[in-house]
């Protein structure tokens, strides 16, 4: 199994989760281990906990991190993280959490888990290997249904256009089998400008609902302050504008020092933030990883701190 992953934003992301030695850390999407890796030989006398929903990765996780004893490795999704922290009783103890929320290369390269448009596969997007892929999405769903996929999740404009010609072609040809058969299909939906761009969207989009990968975020965010301690950091990686506007979102919103109306001459609510903004704009890749590694063009880390 060839699980070669290179983590995006790795020393920034390392430098800005301020790692004692002695400290309590959670890698919600290890992926390939590189960050966990990295963390773990930084906390000998502390504690990391290791998480992916993907039993690919905790497989690779197991053998990359297997001369750590104080790595606990679970195959779990980042949306359960309050219960799994509340059953280790590190709520409220924990120094850094990371989200990386981009999709390893291992999943997109490797044809047998039929993510990338670039490679001849049977089409299921799958994570964790479990409920209904992408292959039921695109032949089970109605037009609307579609339609709403894509515009909500790949915010593409061709929408209506492609969901249109994905039900003609069921019509006419019954099952939709391989990513070379959708891609085939956006094509004929007459999407000529910005193919390539198109493509990324629709995949994407089918990609985030088969992975219910907004809710799952949304759900976290809602949860993870009450797992740091104070002072503690969270650190958030995304790749695509929509996770993006949810994460600065919620970062704002606890950075609030006041949530009076506008139209008060002055405040009266008592509010006190809940975090301190460490990125009030997100760190981005510098030019020698972006050479090295196409990957970290649309990353956007950004930082807070629980007060």
């Amino acid at each position: 199994m060839n699980l070669e992953h290179k983590t995006v934003l790795l020393a920034e992301t390392i430098e800005n989760l301020n790692i004692k030695n002695d400290g309590i850390y959670i890698d919600c999407t290890a992926g390939g281990a590189g960050l966990s890796f990295e963390i773990a030989t930084k906390i000998p006398n502390g504690k990391l906990l290791t998480i992916d929903i993907d039993p690919d990765a905790i497989k690779i996780c197991r053998e990359k991190l297997k001369k750590f004893n104080n790595v606990l490795i679970l195959r779990e999704n980042f949306a359960n993280l309050k219960k799994i922290c509340a059953e280790l009783e590190i709520c409220e103890k924990t120094d850094g959490i990371v989200i990386d929320l981009g999709v390893s290369s291992y999943q997109t390269d490797n044809p047998e888990r039929g993510f990338s448009y670039s490679k001849n596969c049977n089409i299921d997007m799958r994570m964790s290997k479990e409920g209904i892929g992408a292959f039921e999405v695109v032949n089970n769903m109605s037009k609307s249904e579609l339609a709403n996929i894509m515009k909500i999740y790949g915010e593409e404009k061709y929408a209506k256009k492609i969901a249109l010609e994905i039900l003609n072609f069921r019509k006419k040809n019954g099952k939709i089998f391989t990513t070379f058969e959708l891609v085939d299909i956006i094509k004929k939906s007459g999407v000529y400008n910005d193919l390539n761009g198109v493509l990324k969207r629709v995949f994407q989009s089918i990609r985030i609902f088969v992975n219910k990968e907004i809710y799952n975020l949304e759900i976290v965010l809602k949860d993870v302050l009450h797992i740091l301690k104070p002072g503690g950091r969270l650190l958030v990686l995304t790749f695509h504008s929509l996770e993006d506007r949810i994460v600065k979102f919620a970062f704002g919103t606890w950075a609030k020092s006041c949530v009076c109306p506008d139209d008060f001459p002055v405040c009266v609510c008592k509010h006190k933030p809940e975090v301190k903004l460490i990125t009030k704009k997100p760190i981005t890749a510098k030019m020698s990883e972006l050479e090295n590694n196409r990957r970290s063009k649309s990353a956007k880390l950004r930082i807070c701190e629980k007060l």
